[in-house]
C-alpha cells in the first residue's frame, strides 16, 4: 500500500511547558509515567528527524541502496553514534512503513465519521485514498515500492501490516447490499489495485479527485434488477 508521507516535527501537537528540576533531578512524568532526563524531549525530537531523514534516503535510492552510513552522514551523525537511536536499518524501514499506514488509517477512519449510509461511506474512503496516493510530497509512496527488494523477514512484517490496513476496506465492502454471487473478496482487490494505481493513471484537469471517486462508487455499484 503506497501511503502519505510521516507527519513533520511542524505537525506535532505543541508540548506542554517542561517542569523545572533541582540539579542532578529527573523531571516527574504526568499520568504515573516513569521519570525522564532533561535531554528525554531533544532525544526524542532527534529520533524523529531521523525518520523523516531515512524515509527521504530510501524514497530516493531505494531500500537495498540506502545504507546506515547514508543516513547518518545525511543526520550528521557518525554511523556508530546512529545505533544509539535507532536497532537496525530493517527496523528503522518497518516502523517508518508502520507510521505510514498508522496515519493513512487515522486519516480515513476520520473521513468516515458520522456517515452511516454504506455507499457513502465507500466513496469517502475512496477519495481519501485518492488524496493520500496524489499527494506530490509523499515520501512513502516510492518507498512502499520497495517491497521485493527487502530481505523477507521484513517483508512479511510489511505485508502483516498492510493486510491489517486492508481491514478497513474489508470491513467497509462487508457493509455493502451487494447482489449474493459477487465475490466480495475479489471487490475488495479490484477496487484497491485501482486506488493503489492512481498515481499511473490520474491526470490532473479532466476530473476532480472528488468526481472520480463518485465515478469510481457509480463503476463498483452494483444492484438487483
Amino acid at each position: 500500500m503506497k501511503l502519505s508521507t510521516l507527519p513533520s516535527a511542524a505537525s506535532r501537537p505543541t508540548r506542554p511547558a517542561r517542569s523545572k528540576a533541582g540539579p542532578g533531578q529527573a523531571r516527574a512524568v504526568p499520568d504515573g509515567g516513569k521519570p525522564q532526563g532533561p535531554g528525554h524531549e531533544d532525544q526524542a525530537d532527534r529520533r524523529h528527524e531521523i525518520l523523516e531523514i531515512a524515509a527521504e534516503l530510501f524514497a530516493e535510492r531505494g531500500y537495498r541502496a540506502t545504507s546506515i552510513r547514508d543516513i547518518a552522514e545525511r543526520a550528521g551523525l557518525l554511523a556508530g553514534s546512529l545505533y544509539y537511536h535507532i536497532r537496525s536499518k530493517e527496523a528503522l524501514f518497518v516502523e517508518i512503513h508502520n507510521k505510514a499506514l498508522e496515519a493513512a488509517a487515522l486519516r480515513i477512519r476520520t473521513a468516515l465519521d458520522g456517515l452511516t449510509d454504506p455507499w457513502e461511506r465507500l466513496q469517502a474512503a475512496c477519495l481519501e485514498m485518492l488524496e493520500i496516493q496524489l499527494n506530490p510530497g509523499s515520501l512513502t509512496l516510492p518507498i512502499m515500492n520497495n517491497l521485493r527488494s527487502v530481505p523477507v523477514n521484513v517483508r512479511d512484517a510489511l505485508i502483516q501490516q498492510r493486510d491489517a490496513f486492508e481491514t478497513i476496506f474489508r470491513d467497509l465492502v462487508a457493509d455493502l447490499p451487494l447482489e449474493a454471487d459477487i465475490d466480495k473478496n475479489l471487490y475488495r482487490i479490484l477496487l484497491l489495485s485501482l486506488l493503489n494505481s492512481a498515481d499511473g493513471w490520474f491526470r490532473e484537469g479532466r476530473l476532480a479527485r472528488a468526481e472520480i471517486a463518485a465515478q469510481i462508487i457509480r463503476i463498483f455499484r452494483h444492484q438487483k434488477t
